[in-house]
């Protein structure tokens, strides 16, 4: 089979398009076929796409959305608010379910729709995001309080964003992930939350902050169902890549910080304390036997 050199990834949303590729005259081509199909402008070196900014600098590109950022400040009346240093609490009220005072159930789901379209650029907002999500059909004024504070957060942090390093030739191409889970963190239904952020030549390309669909029985279970959909992703994502003519059969290397969960992940014999954890979350034991995927215990104070 003969091997191809050149690429030209086309990403279509609707009527926008963003080109690239490895060979500028085939790019050029490429254009000039389009443009005698479709009426269309070349808006040059991609700068802005879908309330995105892209931003070229001497170390990469970087991705941010401040000017959205500020549009929806602007939009709530925050523009002028005080900044917070984190997006969440570190001590979370555990009451929230209890009776309080209802908030504008409109202008709340306002927010977290733009609070979640920004986790595009600003990771740590996931998990916060997330959190006020569970509250959309009844938000509170205590939800609403959690929303304005990760606004404040933005507010504080318009110039941040996500920073894809300039590659060198030599440098290795690695896709490593990371997962953790809190055990038991809804105090309604005592579910885990469960999150994960893959890292591909030292830039963040994907994330997820949810709520587990079972309820874990200790933290080495949270932690190996976590393990276990970020294994998935990481699968989906080594599938993507090798899409793009990236690499071939990359392998994933996992870090996470229960050593109790690698070695159930490691270990194929069922005991009383795994014998109960669902049959889909063997897939992570099924990629580990099979050097798909490498777990690291990673030590979290570190």
């Amino acid at each position: 089979m003969e091997y191809i050199q050149d690429v030209i990834l086309l990403c279509l949303y609707v009527d926008d398009l963003v080109i690239t590729g490895s060979n500028e005259i085939a790019l050029h081509k490429l254009k000039g076929k389009l443009n005698s199909e479709f009426e269309m402008t070349d808006l040059g070196e991609l700068a802005y796409f879908l309330g995105i900014e892209f931003l070229r600098t001497d170390q990469g590109i970087i991705m941010h959305q401040q000017r959205y950022i500020t549009e929806v400040l602007e939009r709530f009346k925050m523009q002028n608010c005080n900044p917070a240093l984190v997006p969440v609490e570190g001590n979370p009220k555990q009451d929230l379910h209890l009776a309080q005072e209802p908030a504008n159930a409109t202008v709340f789901r306002q927010m977290v729709g733009c609070l979640r379209f920004v986790c595009h650029s600003i990771p740590e907002l996931a998990y916060g995001a997330g959190m006020i999500s569970r509250h959309m059909a009844n938000p509170t004024q205590v939800h609403m309080t959690a929303a304005k504070r990760m606004l404040r957060y933005l507010k504080g942090t318009l110039n941040y964003g996500i920073l894809f390093p300039t590659q060198k030739v030599n440098d290795q191409l690695q896709l490593v992930g990371y997962s953790d889970s809190d055990w038991g963190g809804d105090k309604e239904d005592r579910r885990s939350t469960s999150a994960y952020t893959f890292f591909f030549c030292d830039a963040p390309i994907s994330w997820s902050s949810k709520k587990q669909e079972v309820v874990a029985l200790s933290t080495c279970e949270a932690e190996y169902i976590v393990a276990c959909n970020a294994a998935c992703q990481g699968k989906w994502l080594t599938s993507l890549l090798s899409e793009l003519k990236v690499e071939e059969d990359m392998k994933i290397e996992l870090r996470i910080d229960n050593k109790s969960a690698i070695n159930l992940a490691k270990n194929p014999v069922s005991h009383g304390r795994s014998k109960h954890i669902e049959t889909r979350y063997h897939f992570l034991r099924d990629q580990v036997s099979k050097k798909k995927v490498e777990l690291v215990h990673c030590n979290t104070e570190i």
